[in-house]
């Protein structure tokens, strides 16, 4: 195995641990915070490591584990030793609590030729839809205004019938039952919409996984499945936060909502339903997540409250100003292997 080789798979470990701590987080965060307390962590890891295990084998077998997402990537003959930093900077980033996108973090990596080589014009393609860098984010900016709006609107007309009721009404036992069926279908749909969409920022270290051996194959699910047992041991890691500092996250029935309203976003933007978007372009789901999360507690106090405090003002901004921070940290990076890779 020559050095190239161990950076591909070191690369591949890393950006497994770092998507998992941070992106897998903002899906699976609510199905873990409501049921932390009434179900084993294992049995929550089984779960999800059971759909990821049939979307993986499903496209392994379809020779498309990326889900059409890298069609438009070139995949690298070579690994150079600067292809672990965004992986790493991600780990780093992640250890204090920031969601970071690692689409923008991951994958813009593997578009270097189509950044431009001078510094102007690298910052003009951040603005550039044409670009791929520019297109991915501007599909996420749309992906977390769409999330953000409909989630306001969604909020202030259902808050009367289902959360303010669910903050008056605690759930009774022998309706428990019921819920945790609906909770854990929608974690499901929800889990499954997620890696079609973000197997491609781990794999594109596997050049897509589309020549991998059945050997390889196997040790890129064990280390997946083992980094996503241990996560949920961990009990999600600080960012986390960001789900449990919301309103009524941690009840089982607005847990439901909140995963099938966000896996029906991601379901939309995957097929391209609004028209806006070449369909298989990737995008940033933790913009869509942030933005539904901020529209959910808008339309939430707007509803119940009549207003919006300063304090639900202050978090919604917090949470856009460190995705903004990680999109900063990405590009920067991304333009700094750039003139690396010159």
């Amino acid at each position: 195995m020559d050095f190239s080789d161990i950076v591909m798979w070191i690369g591949f470990s890393l950006a497994a641990y770092s998507v998992v701590g941070n992106d897998v987080i903002q899906t699976l965060g609510t199905f873990l915070t409501s049921n932390e307390k009434s179900s084993k962590w294992y049995v929550l890891a089984g779960f999800a490591c059971t759909i990821l295990s049939v979307a993986l084998i499903y496209g392994y077998i379809n020779n498309d584990i990326d889900y059409g997402r890298l069609d438009k990537f070139d995949m690298p003959t070579e690994y150079p030793w600067y292809y672990l930093i965004p992986p790493l900077a991600l780990l780093v980033i992640t250890r204090f609590g920031v969601p970071v996108s690692t689409t923008f973090m991951i994958l813009t990596l593997f578009s270097l030729s189509s950044v431009p080589n001078n510094l102007p014009e690298m910052v003009g393609s951040v603005f550039d839809t044409s670009s791929k860098l520019g297109a991915m984010i501007h599909k996420s900016l749309i992906g977390y205004l769409v999330a953000f709006f409909s989630a306001i609107v969604i909020y202030v007309l259902i808050t009367k019938v289902t959360e303010k009721r669910f903050l008056d009404k605690p759930l009774q036992d022998d309706k428990r039952i019921y819920w945790i069926i609906a909770q854990w279908f929608t974690t499901g749909f929800l889990w499954f919409q997620w890696l079609t969409q973000d197997l491609a920022n781990i794999y594109i270290y596997l050049k897509g996984g589309a020549d991998l051996s059945i050997i390889g194959f196997i040790i890129s699910l064990l280390i997946l499945v083992s980094l996503l047992f241990y996560i949920f041991y961990s009990k999600g890691g600080a960012v986390q936060d960001v789900v449990r500092v919301k309103t009524n996250t941690a009840d089982i029935r607005s847990a439901t909502f909140i995963d099938l309203i966000y896996g029906v976003i991601l379901y939309i933007f995957k097929y391209n339903y609004l028209g806006l978007f070449e369909a298989k372009l990737p995008m940033s789901t933790t913009w869509v997540f942030i933005g539904l999360l901020a529209g959910r507690e808008i339309g939430i106090h707007i509803n119940i409250h009549k207003k919006i405090s300063k304090t639900i003002g202050k978090m919604v901004i917090s949470d856009l100003v460190k995705v903004l921070l990680g999109l900063l940290v990405s590009v920067i990076l991304v333009f700094i292997i750039k003139l690396l890779a010159v």
